[in-house]
């Protein structure tokens, strides 16, 4: 049995991990990490990001497995296409900020105190309406996975332990361009603008597709 929980465990860590890269993950802590001056800030971004998720997952999931409940399509769809005007919302943040030429005051607005706090708790809320988003479909797999509540509880720990170790080592590659060229601007201005336009499009994608092509919106007709 010891093995077996053993085994549970470790496939939840890889696939945790493996959850950390999807596409809206990516996208949508990369719009953080463009606007980072050094590695390391870039690399927590994700690892808030990660904290937060997994915070969203293990109470809403846990609350769902003691009661032996569910979410219905309606409102897991619902959800996920929340990360769709989230997606929309960071990307045009970033293309306003853009235009409006906010880089030409970084020594002000990117290396201070208040700057790095507001990044990190961006960083959290994203994780919060992600691990929303992702909480079903948690529930079902740990559901199918585990025998008790308490298996359920480390299962959920273990997978946002995967999460959080995933992201820190994508946001640290993903931070690298910006922070290379940091002291280039028109190469960093152009860098964030492209993560805005990415998180935009794919984001009005991703509500298009919830929507209509899975359906979503005649649901709620």
């Amino acid at each position: 049995m010891e093995v077996t929980l053993f085994s549970i465990l470790a496939l939840g860590f890889i696939l945790g991990i493996k959850h950390a890269i999807e596409p809206d993950h990516v996208i949508a802590v990369t719009t953080i990490a463009s606007h980072s001056k050094k590695l390391w800030n870039a690399s927590l971004a994700g690892v808030f990001w990660g904290i937060g998720h997994t915070a969203t997952l293990f109470i809403i999931g846990l609350i769902l497995i003691v009661i032996k409940n569910d979410i219905s399509d309606k409102w897991s769809m619902s959800l996920e296409f929340l990360v769709g005007i989230m997606l929309v919302y960071l990307g045009i943040v970033s293309i306003r900020s853009f235009r409006k030429g906010r880089q030409q005051n970084e020594d002000h607005t990117h290396t201070g105190r208040s700057y790095i706090r507001g990044s990190y708790m961006k960083s959290i809320v994203i994780g919060l309406i992600h691990g929303l988003a992702g909480s079903a479909a948690m529930v079902l797999l740990t559901m199918s996975t585990v025998h008790s509540v308490w298996q359920g509880a480390l299962y959920i720990l273990i997978f946002g332990f995967g999460t959080i170790t995933g992201m820190l080592l994508f946001t640290t590659i993903i931070g690298l361009p910006f922070v290379l060229s940091s002291k280039r601007k028109k190469i960093n201005q152009s860098l964030t603008l492209a993560a805005g336009i990415v998180s935009t499009i794919f984001g009005l994608y991703y509500m298009y597709n919830l929507g209509v092509t899975e359906g979503l919106f005649s649901l709620w007709i």
